[in-house]
C-alpha cells in the first residue's frame, strides 16, 4: 500500500468566497457575543443521548426487558437511536474540537465512541482528514469507497451487480456499524499505517491494535455477554436484539452522511495529472455537499445539525448548535458569489433523490 497521494486545491484569492464568508461568520459571533463551541445546550444533549443508549442497556441486563418480548426488542431499538445520537450529536463535535474550547474535554467526550463500538483514531483519519479535506474525490475520500459492493461516484469502476444497488444498497447501509464493531477498524489501522497516516495521530500500529482490542472486548462484554447471562432471555433473542440495534444505527448513520454528498447535484471532480484541483477547498465543499430538512427542529436536534452539512464542512470547528443561525449567512454569501447552495426540503425527499443517484450510478 503506497503513501497517500494528496491533491492541491486552488489557492484563496484574499477576496474570494471563503474569505468573505469567514469575515461574515466572525462578525456574527462577535456581534452576538457567543462562543463558537458548544454551550450548556450540548451538555444536556450529551446526557440525553448517552442515557438513550445506556439506560436501555441496563434495563436489558437487569432483566426488566424480559417482562415482555416487545419491550425487550424495543429497548434494543432505543439503543440504536442512542448510538445515532451519540455519533452525531456528541462524539462528532468533540472529535472536531467543536464541543468545548478545552482540548481535554473534547478528548474525554470524543472517547465515548470507543465504548459504543467505534474507535476515535480511525474515525479522525477517515472522517476529519480524508473525508473533510478530499470530499467526493475518488481514491481519497473513503466515504465513497465501498470496496466494490456499491458505486457512489461516476469516477468509480462499474460492475454488473451495481445495476441493482438501488435495491440492495439499503440493506448494506444497515450493516455499517456491524462492520465497525467487528473488523473494519482493525483493517483501517493496517491500511492507515502503510499510508503513514497513523503518525498524524501519534500512535504506533501495535499500540493502536492493543488499545482497539481492549475497547472491543469491553463493548462485546456489556452489549452481548452480560445480556446473554442475565437478561432472562435466550441467546437467540439477544442476538436478534443486537441486530436490531445495529440495523437501526447503521441505516440511520449511513443515510445521514450519504445524503449529504452522494447526490446527482454533487460534482465529483477529478484532479489534473499534476494532482491539482480547479477550485479552492471551500468552493469544492459547496459543489459536493447538500443540506436537508433545514426547517426541522427535531431533525436538527437529534442528528447534531448534520442536516446542515454545508455549514459543517465549511466550519467544522464551530459547534452544531450554531448551524441554523449561520446558515442564512452562508447561503447569502454563496449567492453573492454565484455559487450553489444545494439543499432538499425534507429527509424523505433527500432519501428519494439519493435512491435516484444510486440507480443512475448503477446504470451509467
Amino acid at each position: 500500500m503506497s503513501k497517500i497521494e494528496i491533491v492541491r486545491f486552488a489557492p484563496k484569492s484574499g477576496e474570494g468566497f471563503y474569505d468573505t464568508l469567514k469575515k461574515n461568520i466572525d462578525e456574527f459571533f462577535k456581534q452576538n457575543d457567543v462562543p463558537v463551541h458548544g454551550s450548556t445546550t450540548i451538555i444536556w444533549k450529551t446526557v440525553a443521548m448517552v442515557s438513550l443508549f445506556f439506560i436501555p442497556n441496563v434495563l436489558i441486563i437487569t432483566g426488566v426487558g424480559a417482562l415482555h418480548p416487545a419491550l425487550f426488542f424495543f429497548l434494543w431499538f432505543l439503543m440504536g437511536l442512542g448510538m445515532i445520537g451519540i455519533g452525531c450529536s456528541v462524539h462528532h463535535d468533540s472529535n472536531h474540537g467543536a464541543y468545548s474550547d478545552n482540548k481535554t474535554v473534547n478528548k474525554i467526550v470524543g472517547d465515548i465512541v470507543n465504548v459504543v463500538g467505534g474507535y476515535d483514531v480511525t474515525w479522525r483519519i477517515q472522517h476529519n482528514i480524508l473525508h473533510h479535506t478530499y470530499t467526493n474525490i475518488e481514491g481519497l475520500d473513503e466515504d465513497i469507497d465501498s470496496g466494490g459492493l456499491m458505486r457512489f461516484s461516476p469516477n468509480s469502476k462499474k460492475a454488473s451487480l451495481h445495476r441493482f444497488q438501488h435495491i440492495y444498497g439499503w440493506f448494506l447501509y444497515c450493516l455499517l456499524t456491524l462492520q465497525w464493531v467487528t473488523y473494519k477498524d482493525f483493517r483501517l489501522l493496517v491500511i492507515y499505517n502503510k499510508k503513514g497516516l497513523l503518525r498524524k495521530e501519534k500512535i504506533s500500529l501495535g499500540k493502536a491494535i492493543l488499545e482497539l482490542s481492549i475497547y472491543k472486548v469491553i463493548y462485546v462484554t456489556y452489549v452481548l455477554v452480560l445480556p446473554i447471562m442475565y437478561s432472562g432471555m435466550s441467546w437467540e433473542a439477544v442476538m436478534i436484539g443486537f441486530l436490531i440495534l445495529h440495523f437501526t444505527a447503521g441505516f440511520g448513520l449511513a443515510a445521514i452522511f450519504q445524503l449529504a454528498h452522494v447526490m446527482e447535484s454533487s460534482e465529483f471532480p477529478v484532479p489534473s495529472e499534476d494532482r491539482k484541483m480547479d477550485n479552492s477547498w471551500a468552493v469544492h465543499q459547496l459543489l459536493n455537499t447538500c443540506n436537508f430538512s433545514r426547517k426541522s427542529r427535531i431533525m436538527n436536534w437529534f442528528i447534531g445539525g448534520l442536516n446542515y452539512q454545508i455549514e459543517h464542512h465549511l466550519f467544522p470547528h464551530i459547534s452544531h448548535v450554531h448551524y441554523s443561525s449561520i446558515s442564512p449567512i452562508v447561503k447569502q454569501t454563496a449567492n453573492q458569489y454565484g455559487l450553489p447552495y444545494q439543499e432538499y426540503s425534507t429527509f424523505l425527499v433527500a432519501l428519494r433523490e439519493h435512491g435516484k443517484m444510486l440507480k443512475k450510478m448503477g446504470e451509467e
